[in-house]
């Protein structure tokens, strides 16, 4: 009993650096995830969340080592943590204030240990409480053998481990919008095989013959020529597949999806099903640049046959997606412009039965 007595400080202490390194762990995996949420935050920009997330994660794992060593332990390690903490609470106390105690993921613990805001409040109090613990029964090392180089060069160590597992290019793209080529010419005649023409300047009505005459216009019903054309942001991306596309012409439907999202796959089985009760534009599919080795489980599951293309620039993805969205993504494209779009599994989460009411409205 004595024995466990005299050891509970250090137990602590090593309680609280698995909790710190299970949280840098789970941060990490995947990363773009927690600077997603950085970014949502409105701390950051793209461009700078790639240094902040991975600053702070290295932060995590120095603490998690210094507290399981006596250089300026009980000055500057435990209080520094129990500053950072006691910020956290008060940011998650804003977060429940705003948006509610039990909606969300703080993500405290990433992606692998969801939590909500008052959960992660509950475990930053107790942690605290804990680090005061330690610091009543802990010290320093005696007078004048305390090296804050040692603190140092185990913050530096974890940074460098985190800048060279997790490399990445520097963004240029953030701060400004996103390029868009010249607008391109619709209904051109001299269209060739290679570009999409599954659905010509929404369904118009200029049907060709194999010889390539037009019938005449009044033989056929009048439809609706769409709204008049024009640059959208997707406009840059014209290959899925080997096969050239022009996403600004006529209807499309386009998906930003990610391989190993349920909610992806059950937006692309909705759409198949829905494929099936009607005949609705041809679906492209941009995917995201993670878990790529599950499209074939992707398509095994869903049962889709869409064409896609992989965006390997994260923050370019979710810029592309809207601002604080999250996918699944679905955009309804006539022309180059969205009729309907939907993102996230929140209120604008995808719905196919209204996605398949604004196909028959533009239909008519």
């Amino acid at each position: 009993m004595n024995s466990i007595k005299r050891n509970l400080p250090f137990i602590v202490r090593l309680i609280i650096s698995a909790l710190f390194l299970l949280s840098a762990i789970a941060k990490s995996f995947p990363l773009w995830s927690f600077e997603k949420q950085i970014v949502d935050l409105g701390i950051v920009d793209w461009c700078l969340s790639h240094y902040l997330a991975r600053a702070i994660i290295s932060l995590e794992i120095a603490i998690a080592v210094a507290i399981l060593q006596r250089h300026y332990l009980r000055s500057i390690v435990i209080p520094l943590t129990i500053f950072l903490l006691v910020a956290f609470c008060i940011h998650l106390g804003i977060q429940m204030f705003q948006h509610g105690a039990m909606n969300g993921n703080c993500g405290c613990f990433g992606q692998l240990i969801p939590m909500t805001p008052l959960e992660a409040f509950i475990k930053n109090i107790i942690t605290i409480l804990l680090l005061l613990y330690v610091w009543k029964k802990e010290s320093d090392l005696p007078k004048g053998q305390n090296r804050f180089s040692n603190l140092w060069l185990i913050y530096s160590n974890s940074a460098l481990l985190m800048f060279v597992f997790f490399p990445f290019a520097p963004c240029s793209i953030e701060n400004e919008e996103i390029k868009k080529p010249l607008p391109v010419v619709l209904f051109d005649s001299h269209s060739t095989a290679e570009t999409d023409s599954s659905v010509l300047a929404g369904s118009s009505g200029i049907a060709k013959d194999t010889a390539g005459s037009a019938l005449k216009k009044d033989s056929l019903p009048k439809a609706d020529p769409g709204p008049a054309s024009m640059v959208s942001k997707f406009s840059e991306f014209a290959d899925f597949g080997g096969k050239k596309v022009n996403l600004d012409e006529g209807k499309k439907i386009v998906c930003m999806f990610v391989p190993g999202c349920d909610h992806c796959r059950d937006a692309a089985k909705a759409l198949v099903a829905l494929r099936k009760k009607q005949k609705i534009p041809p679906v492209y599919i941009i995917f995201m640049d993670e878990e790529l080795f599950k499209l074939d489980e992707f398509y095994k599951e869903t049962g889709c046959n869409f064409p896609h293309t992989v965006l390997s620039d994260i923050p370019k993805f979710f810029k592309l997606l809207g601002n604080n969205a999250s996918t699944p993504g679905v955009f309804y494209l006539w022309n180059g412009n969205v009729m309907k779009s939907f993102e996230g599994v929140g209120a604008n989460q995808f719905k196919v039965e209204e996605l398949a009411g604004a196909l028959q409205k533009g239909s008519k």
